[in-house]
């Protein structure tokens, strides 16, 4: 059971993020504050995030590893990320990381983070995107198009209720970039391992732009 999740946990947040598509509207924003909602709907863009990296169109594992970090060796399909690694900061790092400030709408500057981490993260795929010499990589376009809205709108709503302050707005930005280091760049330092028993399955690490990768791992 454990090794299906391991190769299949993004379509398992694809179904969560279907069932909180119809409890939001349902119930959600009935028995939920407004900010709640919006840190909600955080939460599920970063469902699609992982979904558009991993699942369709997918193959951020390939570009990740050869692209990014310049992997050109057969072991790519586990160096420096593998499977095991990807589902221990996606799911069981990340997930509290965006649920936990659900339940605390009033720290400001906790939502802040929450909403401010996935566009902090413009900076690894803009670094990707001119890697792979193609303005689009896979998880770029929910941040574009899900979380930046996400974050606009709520400085817009708490600087309406005048909820927010200068030290919220501070920690906040700080608190994003301190976040990108423990959900994604530590646990790949203390985790990455050349000989991992979970590498990548073959239908699971290529996606989008499978031909563009192959070239850079050729060296053309």
């Amino acid at each position: 059971m454990m090794n299906w999740y391991r190769h299949n946990w993004y379509y398992v947040g694809l179904m969560i993020f279907i069932a909180l598509a119809f409890y939001l509207p349902l119930f959600g924003v009935q028995h939920l504050s407004h900010i709640q909602v919006i840190l909600t709907l955080s939460w599920m863009a970063f469902l699609v995030h992982q979904f558009e990296e991993y699942g369709l169109p997918g193959g951020f594992p390939s570009i990740f590893n050869i692209v990014l970090q310049g992997n050109h060796n057969d072991d790519f399909n586990r160096y420096p990320t593998n499977a095991n690694l990807v589902m221990i900061d996606n799911v069981f790092l990340a997930y509290p990381f965006y649920i936990i400030p659900i339940f605390f709408p009033d720290c400001i500057w906790l939502s802040l983070i929450q909403l401010g981490q996935a566009v902090a993260q413009y900076t690894n795929h803009g670094i990707t995107s001119k890697k792979l010499g193609k303005l689009y990589n896979p998880g770029l376009g929910s941040i574009v198009f899900l979380h930046t809205p996400l974050l606009v709108y709520y400085i817009c709503y708490v600087e309406s209720q005048n909820l927010a302050t200068a030290s919220d707005y501070l920690i906040g930005f700080i608190g994003s970039f301190a976040a990108l280091l423990v959900l994604w760049i530590i646990p790949i330092l203390v985790l990455k391992d050349r000989n991992s028993p979970y590498p990548y399955r073959e239908d699971r690490i290529w996606g989008y732009a499978k031909e563009r990768v192959m070239e850079v791992k050729n060296g053309k």
